[in-house]
């Protein structure tokens, strides 16, 4: 058996295949985030044991995991959980949305040598500012720091004692160095950290370490049970959905948006506000765009009328050309292309006509044409997309994946009921690591359907997108 954990913003998921990838069980347990203040986003690292503890007790009941080989974790990027030198928590985890560090990040981003280095503008939600955040505001704190990890990587040392990050996550700290596939120094030293404070690396299929044995004992695993390096989560999800050769691509409609393609070389563009970062096998790559509010937008919604997001969707119909009213997802500031912390979301063009449905359909415009504007940024890198998996909860509704087909212009290929996301690639990974296996076990999944542009609505989705464009300069920094 082999087991994936997937340490999410919400939830922790465990899933265990056999060695014939079929689902074997899958248990999952709650996360809540903490906001003690505007723009910051925190989650204290023993929830996280505690709900591994959860879902390993669930899935060891009846001896199930008397018969297992492997495991992989993914988890979400970028988050700072530092330690002292007894590898105690000093803080709670800085996450991904956390935006306090804006002003640092920037300073940053002005020193070419980040950009040269890393291959990736340095964003708020990065590792790297975090930790010139707490120097600047948190200097005792700061001086009692040992080890920065990333969230899954937490979780690696709780099940192997061992201090170690794989290149996929390590890309996002903005202190790897992405071509070479290696701690900066140099890039260490300008936050006042080195080499020591960071965990050392591996490939994502590669072993990591081996399961403590009292955790072996307690869950009924046998003695050795090796842990692999793992991926980020939107890698690892790439890996679970086969997307690994060169110029494959999904699209993710989770509560952020990620449009991912697999590159078999380093293409670093950071002017476009693309993510560059390796990928979770050796020698390979892969460029994002990515949208802070995806499937959250429509939450948000939900929350707004009292409906939820498939009552919301259910009864749209046909897929109908863009209206009058615009949405901006902005809801907690934008990546791609923007790179723009600050700026908010917005309705613009609101009418007596525009009803629940109208506010809808125009939620989930305003998300499809935040993916065409990271399918534009990849465009100007020289990546050229052919068509795109839809994965994510969001890709359950026709309406919306028909707008996002027809905004991009590209086909979105649907998979066969099953979850190909991160907890089944970091199984994936894992049973790379103990069996030696590489990427040719990786598959695409069976294709259920696959929804193809409109174009008899390509014409309003043009002109929607340059309204869209447009409205950006009239709200940013208001």
């Amino acid at each position: 058996m082999h087991l994936g954990l997937d340490l999410g913003t919400s939830s922790l998921k465990a899933l265990l295949i056999d060695d014939d990838q079929q689902l074997v069980a899958e248990a999952s347990a709650p996360l809540s985030v903490s906001r003690p203040h505007p723009g910051w986003s925190e989650q204290d690292p023993a929830d996280w044991i505690a709900a591994a503890e959860t879902v390993l007790d669930k899935l060891a009941a009846d001896g199930r995991l008397s018969g297992l080989a492997s495991i992989g974790l993914s988890g979400h990027m970028h988050g700072a959980t530092v330690m002292d030198s007894g590898d105690e928590v000093l803080r709670p985890c800085i996450l991904w949305n956390d935006t306090r560090s804006h002003a640092q990040a920037a300073a940053m981003d002005s020193e070419p040598a980040w950009r040269a280095t890393t291959g990736n503008i340095v964003f708020p939600g990065f590792t790297a500012p975090k930790l010139a955040w707490m120097r600047e505001h948190e200097p005792d704190l700061f001086a009692k720091a040992a080890k920065v990890l990333l969230p899954k990587d937490y979780l690696r040392l709780w099940l192997t004692g061992e201090h170690a990050a794989e290149m996929s996550d390590a890309a996002g700290t903005a202190w790897l160095d992405t071509g070479a596939r290696d701690w900066s120094e140099e890039l260490l030293s300008r936050t006042g950290l080195t080499r020591d404070h960071m965990p050392r690396l591996v490939e994502g299929s590669e072993v990591s370490g081996r399961l403590r044995a009292k955790l072996a004992e307690r869950w009924g695993a046998p003695g050795g049970v090796v842990v692999a390096g793992g991926g980020g989560d939107n890698a690892a999800s790439a890996i679970g959905a086969g997307v690994v050769a060169d110029g494959t691509a999904f699209l993710s409609l989770g509560t952020s948006g990620v449009l991912l393609v697999a590159n078999d070389g380093y293409r670093p563009a950071p002017d476009t506000a693309v993510h560059t970062f390796c990928h979770a096998l050796p020698g390979t790559w892969h460029q994002m765009g990515v949208i802070l509010a995806a499937s959250d937008a429509l939450e948000w919604l939900g929350k707004l009328t009292g409906d939820a997001p498939a009552t919301l969707t259910g009864d749209l119909g046909d897929l109908q050309a863009p209206g009058r009213t615009l949405f901006l997802p902005y809801l907690g500031g934008e990546r791609t292309p923007h790179n723009d912390a600050s700026v908010r979301g917005a309705f613009l063009g609101l009418e007596h006509a525009t009803d629940r449905p109208a506010a809808t359909r125009a939620v989930m415009e305003g998300v499809a044409f935040a993916f065409r504007d990271s399918r534009d940024a990849l465009a100007a890198t020289g990546t050229k997309l052919e068509r795109a998996l839809a994965l994510g909860g969001g890709a359950r509704s026709q309406y919306w994946l028909s707008c996002l087909a027809t905004a991009l212009q590209i086909p979105l290929d649907v998979p066969q009921s099953g979850d190909f996301g991160a907890a089944f690639g970091a199984a994936r990974l894992g049973l790379m690591a103990a069996t030696g296996a590489g990427p040719e076990i990786a598959a695409t999944p069976p294709i259920a359907r696959t929804v193809e542009p409109d174009p008899s609505l390509a014409g309003a989705f043009d002109e929607g997108h340059a309204r869209y464009r447009e409205a950006y300069g009239a709200v940013r920094g208001f």
